[in-house]
């Protein structure tokens, strides 16, 4: 099986890149003349529109943890997997309808100044400093990392480091012309990504009809998969017993059924779409029912998501269960580009021009929100608070040079060890730590107006305390059997909690610490923000947007549960 790409497919490839540069380009030239104002290069002027705003949403939130990372699931886990997606819809809904009405009535640009207008300068200081850690050497290095492989794999084995060179300068060209280059480019990416995916899951399902005597048919190939893989078409995984396999437990482990619905999944959404810099920027750039509607528009594309990856990964596991594809580089996550190296050439290029562009999205999305944060809230504010407009727009732009700088150094021999952990394992291991505390602080901040500073640096402290215990400590906490009976050998003597059922522990602890400290303080906190039920009143259309996403959720889990 031959995985080197051919002309057409180089062809391919270099149409799409020279489309979104020249896109990106026009788009930049467009609006030279307001480059220097520090608005306009950071929030888009404040006039992004809806359509714009959801796809860069979706074009930011799609990267190779995605296209690599939840395939590899899908070959692993099966449908269960796509909640992440589905019911990250439902938590753009509460965004969109309760989160984005406070960031805006407030005039929030960045989460750190969020931070210091509803608790103090330490907070903010503290979470902006940690966020730029996070997002250099956790969401750029894996992106990079992960994405270089892949295309590595696809283009014959020996451009590693050109590659990664290619996707970061690629990313800096975008990027360097401010979030309104990178929200249009986004439409582009976004379309691309799209396309590109859903003719890979198309090609994967006829091959699996070919292989197994149904004919080159989409739909009888999936047939085919939920007959030959029943058990990866479950949304809820069993809870082992005292006599289930070592792959039964490492299954619950990853998505311990029911619990992750009470605990987990609802933090990790909610504190990575209602909390999180490089996302919410896209949102804070425009006037409320744009901002909403664009959000609520991410949130029927996520709907798409699973069919364009995670459904490879499940064709994938019965092509090699049965013998049709004999090799996986990389285990698991080696499932989406082993289902790549059926498309014929032509689509190859394009579906490498989808994951590039998932890609260079999300790291052009990353470094924005990195230059962001670094320039208005730790250089403008501690290093030179007389910077003008031009001054802060360059500064900006060195950020993003200096960021991508990192991201490349850390990844060119994997230094971080990406490579052993797995890219979705890595992400989600680093950021599920202080996910509970952070979603507290802010959930508390924004809607009970007795919540202390005091309390906001306690939450985020003891709710990464927390889930260090919980995640490492386990069997010291409570034993080799626990009454939370989410504990089971894994394999090397040791015994382990479910990372989701950990996330719900830490934040239902933290959130007791937050109250009981706050209750401490006066009963208005002098910071609070002001709400009012008219804020969080929606419009009709707004209302059948919701309705209708909601009721595609439904279906989809009464046909899969």
């Amino acid at each position: 099986m031959n995985q080197n790409l051919a002309f057409a497919d180089y062809a391919v490839f270099i149409i799409y890149f020279i489309v979104v540069s020249a896109y990106g380009y026009t788009v930049y030239r467009k609006r030279k003349q307001d480059e220097q104002d520090a608005k306009a290069y950071f929030l888009a002027e404040g006039n992004l529109t809806w359509w714009a705003i959801g796809a860069s949403l979706i074009a930011s939130n799609i990267s190779a943890e995605q296209f690599i990372g939840m395939s590899g699931e899908g070959f692993f886990l099966g449908i269960a997997v796509a909640a992440y997606e589905w019911l990250a819809a439902v938590a753009l809904i509460i965004v969109a309808v309760w989160f984005i009405p406070v960031y805006l009535k407030n005039k929030i640009y960045t989460m750190p100044q969020f931070l210091k207008t509803r608790y103090n300068e330490s907070t903010a200081l503290i979470m902006a400093v940690f966020w730029l850690f996070l997002y250099v050497f956790v969401n750029l290095t894996s992106i990079l990392y992960l994405g270089a492989v892949a295309i590595n794999g696809l283009a014959g084995g020996e451009y590693l480091h050109v590659i990664m060179i290619g996707l970061a300068v690629f990313a800096l060209f975008i990027s360097l012309g401010g979030m309104k280059v990178v929200a249009y480019t986004d439409v582009i990416q976004v379309a691309v990504l799209i396309i590109g995916g859903l003719v890979t899951s198309y090609i994967a399902l006829t091959t699996v009809g070919q292989y197994f005597g149904v004919g080159e048919n989409a739909i009888a190939g999936f047939k085919v998969l939920m007959r030959e893989a029943p058990e990866h078409f479950k949304m809820i995984i069993p809870k082992p017993t005292a006599t289930s396999s070592q792959l039964d437990i490492d299954k619950y482990l990853t998505f311990p059924g029911l619990m992750s619905y009470l605990a987990g999944i609802w933090i990790i959404n909610l504190n990575y779409w209602g909390c999180n810099q490089y996302i919410t920027q896209r949102a804070l750039g425009a006037d409320l029912q744009t901002a909403r509607t664009g959000i609520l528009f991410a949130g029927m594309l996520k709907l798409l998501m699973p069919l364009i990856v995670m459904l490879p990964g499940i064709a994938a596991y019965v092509l090699y269960q049965n013998g049709h594809l004999p090799q996986l580089v990389g285990g698991k996550d080696g499932a989406y580009s082993a289902v790549l190296t059926f498309l014929p050439t032509g689509l190859k290029g394009l579906s490498v021009a989808a994951l590039t562009a998932a890609i260079v999205a999300s790291l052009a999305g990353k470094v924005n929100s990195i230059s962001t944060i670094y320039t208005l809230d730790i250089h403008k504010k501690y290093i030179q608070k007389e910077a003008g407009e031009k001054q802060q727009v360059n500064i900006g732009r060195i950020a993003v040079f200096a960021a991508m700088l990192l991201a490349v150094l850390f990844t060119w021999n994997d230094i971080l060890g990406i490579g052993g952990v797995g890219g979705f394992t890595y992400i989600q291991k680093y950021t599920g730590f202080i996910s509970p505390g952070v979603f507290a602080m802010f959930f508390l901040g924004m809607f009970w107006k007795r919540t202390t500073g005091t309390a906001a640096i306690v939450g985020v402290i003891l709710g990464f305390v927390l889930s260090v215990l919980f995640n490492e400590y386990a069997p010291m906490l409570f034993g080799n059997e626990t009454l939370l009976y989410t504990a089971y050998p894994n394999g090397k003597g040791a015994f382990e909690i479910p990372f989701h059922i950990c996330m719900g522990l830490s934040f239902f602890f933290t959130m007791l610490a937050m109250i009981g400290i706050s209750f401490a303080g006066p009963k208005v906190n002098p910071k609070a923000f002001e709400i009012d039920a008219e804020m969080f009143k929606v419009k009709p259309q707004t209302t059948v947007l919701i309705v209708i996403t909601l009721l595609v959720i439904v279906a989809l889990y009464v046909k899969f549960w």
